[in-house]
């Protein structure tokens, strides 16, 4: 049997909390696999969801310093990997690599789960000698290179552009990079019923975003496209899901743009996909995607998806076939491809099952299979 540790810093929302839990419940539904999950931090969102695997949280932590003198304490990570004694540890975002991969184990294989373009791994710049988190970074790249090195680690990049960057910034000595696009829980958002009745009607039109509200997600120009789409008579809402330091400003945007009964804010739900089964137009504004989830759970539920260009995204939105990309920020031509939409239905319908079709390649059943596969290669090392 297969044992696997997964380590991630906690179970807040996101894309790539969201992914973690999705690969734990697929492993332990498997004879052949044993999952034990870590987090470093007890805060989560997803009790809902977890209780098919175990969950432990871990106090340990490694404080890199200029200084040389790294505060790391590291003895009950080191009790947990001994009694669990896995075949892989596989790390998600940044603080769990510094503590996962401070004291490493012989006979395990080391995955790093490359969740967007970690800027602590660039190379040296100029921007290292003027801007102290440049530098910070640049420090701790020093420090993981090293330690990475020591086990021979393993890399999974989850688009191409993520592909291209570690590519770019890891030494020839670390390129041992595989290509996994992330995946989703294909049957939770698909249902055949919502499909079966999803077609646009002119009355109303119903637009859905779902993220952080955070400065690169930028829900802010989301409210100029309703209020552009209003100005020219149609009848328009849309559906904010999410929560974060930038929800205040965009509330108060759209009070000011006297948006307030077509522009909604629910936070954070546990039931994304009920929105989705209800809405006409997924609407991406992320200025930087690395790869976007989200985009495949909205293809899967049968929406076509109209977005900006975040590098990542490329992957997934196929011009005309599910969705439409736009090159930049401009509320106009992004408006133009949701006006393309609500007037020919011939076409929304067309993109509309192309989503589904498109979407049901990235499930997560599928995934874990291949994940498997990159497992035993890592082992076999």
């Amino acid at each position: 049997m297969l044992k696997v540790l997964h380590i991630i810093p906690s179970l807040s929302k996101g894309g790539a909390e969201r992914l973690v839990v999705d690969i734990c419940t697929q492993l332990s539904e498997r004879n052949f696999a044993e999952v034990l999950l870590l987090v470093m931090y007890q805060q989560g969102e997803y009790a809902d969801i977890t209780s098919s695997f175990q969950i432990k949280f871990c106090k340990s932590r490694v404080l890199p310093s200029f200084s040389g003198k790294v505060k790391a304490d590291i003895s009950e990570f080191n009790k947990i990997v001994k009694a669990f004694n896995p075949d892989i540890i596989h790390s998600h975002l940044f603080e769990a690599e510094m503590l996962s991969r401070w004291n490493t184990f012989q006979n395990i294989g080391y995955v790093t789960h490359c969740h967007d373009n970690m800027r602590q791994f660039k190379r040296f710049d100029a921007e290292c000698l003027f801007r102290k988190s440049r530098f910070t970074d640049f420090y701790e790249r020093k420090l993981m290179l090293r330690k990475y090195r020591q086990c021979d680690n393993n890399f999974i990049a989850i688009s191409k552009d993520t592909e291209r960057f570690f590519k770019t910034n890891l030494p020839c000595y670390l390129q041992n990079i595989f290509l996994l696009p992330n995946a989703i829980d294909y049957n939770k958002f698909s249902r055949n019923d919502v499909l079966a009745k999803k077609s646009l009607s002119l009355q109303k039109i119903e637009l859905i975003n779902v993220g952080s509200f955070v400065d690169k997600k930028n829900q802010s120009f989301l409210i100029d496209v309703v209020k552009v789409l209003h100005g020219k008579g149609f009848n328009i809402s849309l559906i904010l899901l999410g929560d974060g330091t930038n929800r205040q400003m965009v509330e108060n945007k759209i009070k000011e743009n006297n948006l307030t009964d077509h522009i909604r804010c629910f936070g954070n739900v546990n039931n994304v996909e009920d929105f989705m089964h209800k809405a006409d137009i997924y609407v991406h504004s992320a200025l930087y995607e690395p790869f976007g989830l989200v985009l495949l759970e909205a293809m899967a539920a049968g929406l076509p998806v109209v977005c900006l260009d975040g590098k990542g995204n490329r992957d997934i939105v196929r011009e005309k076939y599910n969705g439409f990309m736009i090159p930049k920020a401009d509320a106009g031509l992004f408006t133009e491809k949701i006006e393309v939409l609500i007037k020919d239905k011939d076409l929304y319908a067309h993109i509309s099952e192309n989503a589904v079709s498109f979407a049901r390649d990235y499930d997560i059943k599928m995934y874990v299979n291949k994940l498997m596969e990159i497992y035993y290669q890592c082992c076999r090392k």
